[in-house]
């Protein structure tokens, strides 16, 4: 009699404070923004462009970078999940990380006091971007596994998510807006551009540091069971969905930064209005939340995925030839906010098929995996607009709108034609991703089901 009733009664409903799902949704924010307006570009286009640096040289710092960046996130995950401290696993990281983290940033943009040679600003670049990402890693992890350690139920979870999602709009705008506005052309003061950043570096850190008095770590037990490291990154790529989710993350970071970097240069060179073109940006991310949550259900996460990279591939190869129009461009702009939200949903189903397969959720030792592969593509897309620009005849030394005409069409090619590329690439592997069906339907009601419990 008992049973009965105990298998009738509703299941416990998990929630989360409003407060600690804001405030961790705005560290989130404040922590990408800062790895946006830095690695996404800014830093390549101030070291270049403003402070002298050969292109060559900077190219020379994002690939020694991309060989300890693809190491220390996985490195970093498999620290933390091991990690035991009063506040927790990933706390500790977050709180006292956020102020030497915002510290870099705002000492990356004043020149070291020991010359400008080319020695030396290749040195400053190099240590600064090390240091950057050391910290940046470890909060970024520690925060995006948070939703995972602060709640058991997938649809307390998924509540967080809602508040990541809409911050992150934020996280990509300010970047993309901010950093054109206010950089420095050459031979410009730098006096309010290096004002600016500070004011961000110091509002983030307050952000970041404060955001960990209103949330906190539900599990913590994780550690006991977690497997070797060699074992869990073996793991990770036994499980073929991660394989293929791979190459489209691998993709969309790729273009998140090679767009943050071309966007400084093309508005340099073209007249397409700012305003116009960040509208439509801001549209298709609209748009594209609202479009593809209509459509999951009916088509599924892989043909959603395949159809948004043929047709974004279309979009930039039309603008690697057409992109000093303004409608191509505007479509351009307004694609690159439809598709790039669907890698968090396709994100979740990888790991829930771990689970499924594993018996355990490993949400850090992915992420750091995640990393390993991704991480390497904002370097690669750094050292590979600059160099097809060279090609093409790039003057970093002229003032906006000088370059030569074929030099024009060069930042448009090095901006897009990748990009076009690693797209079809993405396309191509979504025929072998094997969440999808009636079969993977049942499995994530299995999993479901296992939270509930």
């Amino acid at each position: 009699m008992n049973d009965k009733a105990n298998k009738n009664a509703p299941e416990p409903v998990e929630r989360i404070p409003v407060a600690g799902k804001v405030w961790l949704s705005a560290a989130d924010c404040m922590c990408g923004m800062l790895n946006g307006l830095l690695t996404g570009g800014g830093m390549t286009y101030f070291y270049t462009k403003f402070m002298g640096l050969d292109e060559d040289l900077a190219s020379t710092v994002w690939l020694i970078f991309a060989i300890w960046n693809a190491f220390n996130d996985p490195l970093f995950g498999y620290i933390s999940d091991r990690t035991k401290s009063k506040l927790g696993r990933r706390i500790p990281y977050i709180r006292y990380g956020s102020l030497f983290y915002s510290a870099i940033f705002v000492f990356t943009w004043f020149r070291w006091p020991f010359g400008g040679s080319q020695t030396v600003l290749f040195i400053q670049m190099l240590v600064s971007l090390f240091l950057f990402d050391t910290f940046y890693t470890a909060i970024a992890t520690s925060l995006y596994v948070m939703p995972y350690t602060m709640a058991v139920t997938n649809k307390a979870r998924s509540s967080i998510f809602v508040w990541k999602i809409g911050f992150s709009l934020i996280s990509m705008a300010v970047p993309l807006v901010l950093f054109p506005l206010i950089r420095p052309d050459v031979g410009e003061d730098p006096t309010t551009f290096r004002l600016i950043m500070a004011g961000i570096g110091v509002f983030s850190f307050l952000v970041i540091f404060g955001s960990t008095f209103f949330y906190k770590e539900k599990v913590q037990n994780e550690s006991e069971t977690q497997m070797g490291i060699f074992r869990s990154v073996i793991e990770c790529f036994k499980n073929r969905s991660f394989v293929v989710f791979e190459i489209l993350s691998f993709t969309v970071i790729f273009i998140q930064t090679i767009l943050m970097q071309g966007v400084l240069y093309y508005f340099d060179e073209f007249t397409t209005p700012m305003p116009f073109a960040f509208g439509a940006l801001a549209l298709g991310a609209v748009g594209g939340i609202l479009f593809w949550i209509f459509m999951l259900k009916p088509w599924g996460v892989r043909k959603c995925v395949a159809v948004m990279c043929v047709t974004f591939a279309a979009a930039a190869t039309v603008m690697c030839v057409l992109g000093q129009y303004m409608p191509v461009a505007l479509v351009v702009f307004f694609l690159t906010g439809v598709g790039l939200y669907l890698v968090p949903i396709m994100n979740g189903d990888v790991i829930d098929y771990d689970e499924l397969k594993s018996g355990s959720r490993r949400e850090g030792i992915y992420a750091g995996v995640n990393s390993l592969i991704t991480k390497p593509a904002i370097s690669l897309a750094n050292a590979a607009f600059l160099m097809i620009a060279k090609w093409f005849g790039y003057n970093t030394a002229l003032e906006a709108g000088k370059q030569s005409p074929l030099a024009k069409q060069g930042v448009l090619v090095a901006w897009m034609a990748i990009p076009a590329i690693l797209l079809i690439l993405s396309a191509v592997g979504m025929k072998f991703y094997p969440l999808y069906g009636k079969k993977w339907d049942e499995q994530k009601a299995e999993v479901a089901k296992r939270h509930e419990q």
